[in-house]
């Protein structure tokens, strides 16, 4: 298993690499980035920079997962309908953010694809999903508790928890993604940890290797994706994934977790997600009850740091070293656990 995900993660690495390469110029010409007025001054040096580059990680996440799960198929060692399922969210969320990204950098519309229809093709995304994963899961509304080793039975309130933890995490991840490598150096790492995770999980008496394998491969694939856009994403970014690349890591992250009934995991691993669209949370909330007045200089809190005075590398690497530490006490916390 662990030979086949080392598979996956190098053929979407290869893949995504190739991909991004032929796709710059192309972005470079079409889907110039537009910088916000309200924005950060060091970051006006971006405008121009593509955007829509999240379409390589999807295809080498998509074709590296696919390969690897016939692959794991053919040996009767994978139930393939979750990595499908998996995929359908991954795709779907991507689809919105390319929608989104084609409006705003292509169609040159700032506001990009309406809050509404936004959100509606979002929740439509996650319930989607939802439904279809209650159906076909053996364990029905059972949510897995790490490090007590118990289950809870969410009842009549599972199919509304799926679609706000997949909703949640989709917009986390979108709202980390404004510093050059940030969300897809993060998203690696939470990649990894959750792959050792499901490893760790099927291993004990609880869990179940053929359900939990298209999760964990599903996981080396998307890391590999996030490693090959990273070569051109890290700073100064060649290219931006977009829209169209964080709202589909969000949903894949997300929706990957869920299937491997470790979505708890998400608020240790992903710790920086939480962090990122809480402090978005808290500075609005706040603003309005106080009519004016802001906890962070600016939000989501990586911009916080940055005119505090702290360079843009130096909070990528500070937060990387963050997610570092939380990856390993999620898997930590489940090992000790299971």
């Amino acid at each position: 298993m662990i030979g086949t995900g080392i598979g996956a993660a190098l053929v979407a690495f290869v893949i995504t690499v190739v991909i991004t390469k032929i796709e710059i110029p192309i972005l470079r010409r079409k889907a110039g980035q537009n910088i916000r007025e309200e924005g950060l001054q060091s970051h006006y040096s971006k405008a121009g920079t593509p955007s829509m580059g999240g379409i390589s990680i999807i295809a080498g996440t998509l074709v590296a997962s696919l390969c690897a799960g016939i692959f794991a198929k053919a040996t009767d060692a994978m139930e393939f309908k979750y990595l499908l399922l998996i995929l359908l969210v991954f795709l779907g969320f991507g689809l919105v953010g390319f929608l989104d990204d084609h409006l705003k950098v292509i169609k040159k519309q700032n506001e990009g694809l309406k809050v509404k229809p936004k959100f509606a093709l979002q929740i439509l995304t996650c319930l989607i999903f939802a439904v279809l994963f209650r159906i076909v899961s053996g364990q029905g509304s059972l949510v897995y508790i790490p490090g007590f080793d118990l289950w809870a039975d969410f009842g009549i309130m599972y199919i509304p928890f799926i679609v706000f933890a997949l909703l949640a995490m989709t917009n986390a991840v979108n709202l980390t993604d404004g510093l050059d490598g940030l969300a897809a150096g993060v998203t690696a790492q939470v990649s990894v940890a959750f792959a050792i995770a499901g490893i760790i999980f099927s291993a004990g008496s609880r869990g179940n290797m053929a359900e939990t394998m298209p999760e964990i491969l599903f996981f080396f694939a998307l890391c590999g994706g996030c490693l090959g856009f990273l070569v051109f994403n890290k700073n100064p970014a060649k290219v931006f994934m977009g829209d169209t690349g964080s709202l589909a890591l969000g949903g894949g992250v997300a929706a990957a977790a869920i299937a491997m009934k470790l979505e708890l995991l998400l608020l240790i691993i992903g710790m920086l997600y939480v962090i990122e669209a809480l402090s978005v949370v808290l500075q609005v909330g706040y603003f309005k009850l106080t009519h004016g007045k802001r906890i962070f200089k600016m939000a989501p809190i990586h911009h916080h740091f940055e005119m505090c005075g702290m360079k843009e590398t130096a909070v990528v690497k500070m937060f990387w070293a963050f997610t570092a530490l939380c990856s390993i006490l999620g898997v930590l916390i489940l090992a000790l656990g299971v």
